[in-house]
């Protein structure tokens, strides 16, 4: 017998089951497998590069959270904005105030985190909700049709959320008392992915606020897991990446019962099921993802890979400077005096060379003599990340051009290859594009390229095709 449909959602007993019932070993065992790679991840690098990826993946966590909501500004502003760069077009300053507060809200978050605030609980969401928009001005948490949104205030009215209508907003206290009362008791780390989950529909069911839902329950969602994910992962990308199917999910678990083995609460425990076994497995792709990037050797390749690169057509960067940045990624901050002695080149090269690195934001350092620390700057990601953050890739208005430190304008030939993979070849000083796309192809020779090729005739987009074992036939859209 299917449930009856409701009206008016007044009662906490209206949304049952919080959890799912059933085939729960089959969920612990897919969340205790997720859990163990997870925390091994978080012993994959030093504390002082896991700290640099951590700040990388909070500005990551803040574009893929506003592009499920449809409105993300680009990484390039985002990077702007928190050196209170905003663009002086309203709309996308806007957006920039709004990426900044996330990615403030997020680590004073993770900070309550750490100090024992239990993140599965009606306060934190509000907490959540709170920390976002109360870094807005009123104008800026102004909706389209005119309303303001009071951080951290539930909602006093009735609303409709497409083909949902969530609970009647006098009865939201009685709701939120029910959620605490069975995500806040558990705390085992078998569990811990299909609790958070399970709240994270359960609170979007509630719908608590009168705008800014998805948004807070993201938040939280991050912080209900940063005691396994330490910050290196991000449940937003994974959400961002499969957003139709991530509403898709939502939708469909909002469904009340479907029959009498279809669970004993008034919605469907099958859809949370497969609602659970879904986030699940997106947490898992995500851990595996960032495993992969972590890998010691991998890396070492990459960070080979991208120094031979820029050292084509920037005489500042030496392929010596190889050795010194892996030893940084595995070991953490290092005197500078060490770093240039790795490099094996005499001192004043060796110095000028590193004051290149921190130039390029490939080293940090918090002062003139501090030591110095690897960092993972937005336009290295296509050789350090590949495909973490594709989009920092790109050119905020879509154009193939960014300037140099002179103000000069260079060339970005964007390679796309199969299975959506990406990487940047740019201009030297006083290089065009063809003759940068050369120099590209010379330097592939002992790779396997066979052909250089303009596509449907237009003078602008080639095919290289060559091999040097990932990368096969890309195209070159300059």
């Amino acid at each position: 017998m299917q449930s009856t449909k409701i009206d008016k959602y007044t009662q906490p007993h209206q949304f049952e089951p919080l959890l799912p019932q059933q085939r729960l070993e089959e969920l612990r065992v897919r969340s205790r497998a997720v859990v163990e790679k997870s925390i091994r991840l978080t012993r994959s690098a030093h504390p002082a590069t896991i700290a640099s990826l951590r700040e990388l993946v909070r500005a990551m966590n803040s574009y893929y959270s506003n592009r499920i909501e449809g409105q993300s500004t680009h990484p390039l502003n985002i990077e702007r904005a928190l050196k209170k760069d905003f663009s002086d077009k309203p709309d996308e300053a806007l957006l920039q105030r709004l990426a900044v507060a996330h990615i403030e809200a997020e680590q004073e978050l993770e900070q309550r985190v750490d100090r024992g605030d239990l993140p599965l609980t009606a306060a934190f969401l509000q907490h959540a909700h709170r920390e976002l928009y109360g870094r807005l001005s009123i104008e800026d948490r102004t909706t389209s049709e005119g309303r303001i949104v009071e951080p951290g205030v539930l909602r006093t009215e009735q609303v409709s959320v497409g083909k949902h209508e969530p609970p009647l907003w006098s009865s939201l206290p009685a709701f939120l008392d029910r959620m605490d009362e069975v995500y806040s008791r558990d705390t085992s780390l078998d569990s811990i992915l299909f609790r958070v989950a399970s709240a994270h529909h359960r609170a979007a069911w509630v719908h608590p606020f009168l705008d800014g839902n998805g948004r807070a329950v993201r938040l939280q969602t991050h912080c209900a897991l940063w005691t396994i994910s330490a910050g290196l992962w991000s449940m937003s990308r994974g959400l961002a990446r499969n957003r139709d199917k991530y509403y898709a999910k939502l939708d469909a678990a909002d469904n009340h019962r479907q029959g009498d083995l279809d669970g004993r609460g008034n919605l469907s425990e099958k859809l949370l099921w497969e609602w659970c076994e879904w986030f699940i497995s997106i947490a898992e792709d995500q851990v595996n993802f960032m495993s992969k990037m972590l890998n010691m050797e991998e890396m070492k390749a990459r960070i080979s890979a991208l120094i031979l690169f820029r050292s084509q057509f920037d005489k500042g960067i030496r392929e010596e400077a190889i050795v010194p940045l892996y030893h940084l990624f595995l070991a953490g901050p290092t005197p500078r005096g060490e770093f240039q002695q790795m490099t094996g080149l005499g001192e004043r090269t060796a110095r000028s060379l590193l004051s290149r690195l921190i130039e390029t934001r490939l080293v940090t350092s918090v002062g003139h003599t501090a030591p110095v620390r690897f960092a993972f700057p937005l336009d290295s990601l296509q050789f350090l990340l590949p495909e973490l953050y594709p989009e920092a890739a790109t050119t905020p208005d879509k154009s193939e051009f960014r300037l140099d430190e002179s103000g000069k304008r260079i060339a970005a030939i964007v390679f796309e290859g199969a299975a959506g993979k990406r990487f940047l070849v740019e201009t030297g000083a006083g290089e065009n594009v063809r003759d940068a796309l050369h120099r590209f192809v010379e330097t592939k020779q002992k790779a396997g390229v066979t052909k250089v090729e303009v596509l449907d005739r237009q003078p602008n987009r080639y095919r290289v095709t060559f091999c040097d074992g990932e990368f096969k036939d890309f195209t070159a859209i300059v």
